[in-house]
C-alpha cells in the first residue's frame, strides 16, 4: 500500500501591491491552523516517510508549523520542490509517481486548484460525505489522505485511490475524534 497526503498551505496574508505571490507569508490564523494540522497528524499517529514542499514562503511556513507539532523522532525528511508551486493536478500526480519505492507515505504541501483537482482525479472510493465535502472545496490547511493498493508509486493512476480522510481546522472544530 502507498499513502499520499495532500496538504494545502495555511491561510496566507494578502499580497502586497507589486509584491511577489511566491513570497507571501502566512497570516496569524495560518500559523495557528498549521499547528492544528500538525497536532492532528501527531495525535492520529499518521506515518510520514517524506514531505515534499512547494518552494513558496507560505508552504514552507506551513511545513514549519506542522513539523513543530510532530514528535522529533517522527519528523520525516523534507524536500523543496519548485514544480509544486501553483502546479497542475497532472504535475502533482507525476511527482507522486516519482517517489522512491522505499517510501510508503508521502505528504505534499502545495496550492489550489492543483491540490483539489489532483485529489478529485485520484480518488475513486471512500467515505461519501467526506468526498462530497472535498468536492465542495479544499480550504487552506485542508488535508486529504489517499490510500493506493499498489506496490510502487509509478502504479498510481486516475481513480485508483481511496479517500481515507479529509480534514481541515474548521472540520476538526466539530469533530469528536
Amino acid at each position: 500500500m502507498r499513502r499520499l497526503i495532500l496538504l494545502r498551505h495555511s491561510k496566507a496574508e494578502r499580497g502586497a501591491p507589486g509584491g511577489s505571490d511566491h513570497d507571501r507569508r502566512l497570516a496569524d490564523r495560518g500559523h495557528d491552523d498549521a499547528k492544528i494540522i500538525g497536532t492532528w497528524l501527531a495525535t492520529h499517529d499518521i506515518r510520514l516517510d517524506q514531505v515534499i514542499v512547494s518552494t513558496s514562503r507560505r508552504t514552507q511556513e506551513t511545513w514549519e508549523g506542522v513539523r513543530g507539532e510532530l514528535s522529533k523522532k517522527k519528523t520525516p525528511p523534507a524536500v523543496d520542490e519548485a514544480r509544486l508551486y501553483e502546479s497542475s493536478a497532472e504535475t502533482i500526480i507525476d511527482l507522486a509517481r516519482e517517489v522512491a519505492s522505499d517510501i510508503r507515505s508521502v505528504m505534499m504541501i502545495g496550492h489550489n486548484p492543483g491540490m483539489q483537482e489532483a485529489a478529485s482525479l485520484l480518488i475513486a472510493s471512500g467515505d461519501v460525505e467526506q468526498r462530497e465535502a472535498l468536492n465542495e472545496g479544499f480550504p487552506t490547511s485542508g488535508l486529504v489522505i489517499i490510500d493506493f493498493m499498489v506496490d510502487d508509486w509509478s502504479d498510481i493512476h486516475e481513480s485508483s485511490g481511496r479517500l481515507e480522510r479529509f480534514v481541515s481546522p474548521k472540520l476538526l472544530e466539530g469533530a469528536t475524534d
